[in-house]
């Protein structure tokens, strides 16, 4: 008899968290290395999470009026040169083309790492009046960034993402086009990815490069770190400025379009990863997860079995529900911790007692909780738990959120917070990024954003002590 293959064993996240992690988007088979340090291989599984995030998010963004399009890989040196605060914010990081087969070029040309200046070169030769506004392009590619460290789906040199770039005949349509597609975001990671966010606007410091104003969505971890999920930008018209972009109004009057942009990447997988993830490995939202339903033959040798298996399947892709079978020679058991690894929603277990009573067993992976079913009822009852393990995940999630969200009227007890329990330290604010500076420092804290909404919860900057009317959230982040 063939000696039973073992299912990969991941580190404890207690022991281990960063271990943790890695075993996960190894052992999951999401991700793998690449000869270039910094260049990871998204594997089938991992990639076909991307593919459903991006599928989804795409059918939103059309709704509100963006259109694909795809711009160059390269941008020449004198073109990102033009833009003077963005251009500063990325040159650490900018990787240069300078040879031509053989030949060296006259001009170095730099591989995107985001496409503002590409798109403005663009939007300079098509608007020439207010009917050709707005402009709502949106495109999916690579950018690179040389980053000096890397860690799978959080920190590539080279990652997939989505950014959108938009322009507008006026200030308040723009912002209204940034706060709108922070709700998109907003949405999507609560509604799709089971991820409570918090939304806010960055501090000056922490804003994009270039930008008048930066929006974003934080969320929490498992381990109590932060996560920048997405982020929307107000750019005003400082590019339409730099690029000299101009449109006639309605008075026939020159004058210069406004501009956003916004975007996400497949940071979003490691967010999922570690925001529900547990000791088994992952724990997948069903609405991205690649694999809804896994069918699992119990004592598939005897008669029967894998036709009843086979004929539920069916069933289950007729009703609109990504499933599989696992046909192998593997255990049951070992079935089992495979797919609870890869963090299939649903298992679905159908032996020769069961299809004797007319019944199969549904497990859930997010909690363990296993129920009988009758086989009448396998297509309502498989969507109806679907949305019960979202459900339970978000709420999960919201609650370590929840929880480990502190405030703190002095930098000494924000510091103590962060030490003792991690989190969100959330604490006023007088805006001056000297205080902004100090927290850093003294506390190991940047600041995540200062949120929408929330009431003051004092009138002192719990750094110097002056008055302040900002409730400003800090966090150690990813």
């Amino acid at each position: 008899m063939a000696k039973e293959k073992k299912v990969e064993q991941i580190t404890d996240m207690e022991v281990d968290f960063a271990q943790w992690y890695t075993d996960v988007c190894k052992k999951a088979e999401l991700i793998d290395y690449s000869s270039i340090k910094g260049m990871f291989i998204y594997r089938p599984y991992g990639y076909a999470i991307w593919e459903s995030i991006q599928r989804q998010l795409d059918a939103e963004f059309k709704k509100t009026g963006a259109e694909n399009v795809y711009m160059p890989m390269l941008i020449p040196e004198s073109l990102l040169q033009k833009e003077k605060d963005h251009v500063e914010g990325f040159a650490p990081e900018c990787a240069w083309v300078t040879y031509g087969g053989s030949e060296k070029l006259e001009e170095r040309y730099c591989i995107r790492p985001t496409s503002e200046t590409l798109f403005c070169e663009h939007f300079r030769n098509v608007i020439q009046s207010h009917r050709d506004l707005p402009k709502m392009y949106n495109q999916w590619c690579s950018v690179l960034r040389w980053e000096k460290t890397s860690r799978p789906f959080l920190r590539h040199r080279e990652f997939l993402w989505q950014e959108g770039h938009t322009m507008h005949a006026t200030a308040e349509e723009a912002m209204a086009e940034t706060e709108q597609m922070l709700k998109v975001y907003a949405d999507f990671c609560e509604n799709v990815l089971a991820m409570p966010v918090t939304k806010g606007k960055k501090t000056d410091k922490e804003k994009f490069n270039g930008a008048e104003a930066t929006y974003t969505i934080e969320c929490m971890m498992h381990d109590r770190k932060a996560l920048q999920a997405g982020t929307s930008h107000f750019f005003g018209d400082g590019f339409a400025r730099a690029f000299d972009i101009t449109f006639a109004s309605k008075e026939n009057q020159r004058a210069y379009p406004f501009q956003t942009s916004w975007g996400v990447s497949t940071r979003l997988i490691g967010g999922i990863i570690m925001t529900h993830g547990d000791n088994n490995g992952l724990v997948l939202p069903p609405k991205v997860a690649p694999i809804q339903v896994v069918v699992i033959p119990v004592a598939q040798h005897k008669e029967g079995v894998l036709e009843a298996c086979r004929a539920v399947v069916e069933r289950l892709k007729k009703a609109g529900i990504r499933v599989k079978i696992d046909e192998s020679e593997q255990s049951p058991g070992w079935k089992f911790a495979e797919y609870e690894m890869k963090g299939v929603p649903l298992r679905l277990e159908l032996g020769p007692k069961d299809i004797e009573k007319n019944q199969c067993v549904f497990a859930r992976r997010d909690n363990g909780e296993k129920s009988f079913v009758s086989l009448d009822e396998i297509e309502a009852v498989a969507a109806e738990l679907l949305e019960k393990v979202h459900q339970g995940m978000f709420e999960k999630a919201k609650k370590n959120l929840t929880d480990h969200t502190y405030d703190a009227e002095t930098l000494e007890e924000a510091k103590r917070l962060q030490q003792e329990n991690g989190g969100f330290i959330r604490t006023m604010w007088c805006g001056d990024e000297a205080c902004e500076i100090k927290m850093k420092e003294e506390a190991g804290m940047s600041s995540r954003c200062m949120p929408f909404g929330e009431l003051p919860i004092g009138n002192k900057c719990a750094v110097c002590g002056k008055d302040a009317d900002k409730v400003i959230y800090w966090g150690v982040a990813y």
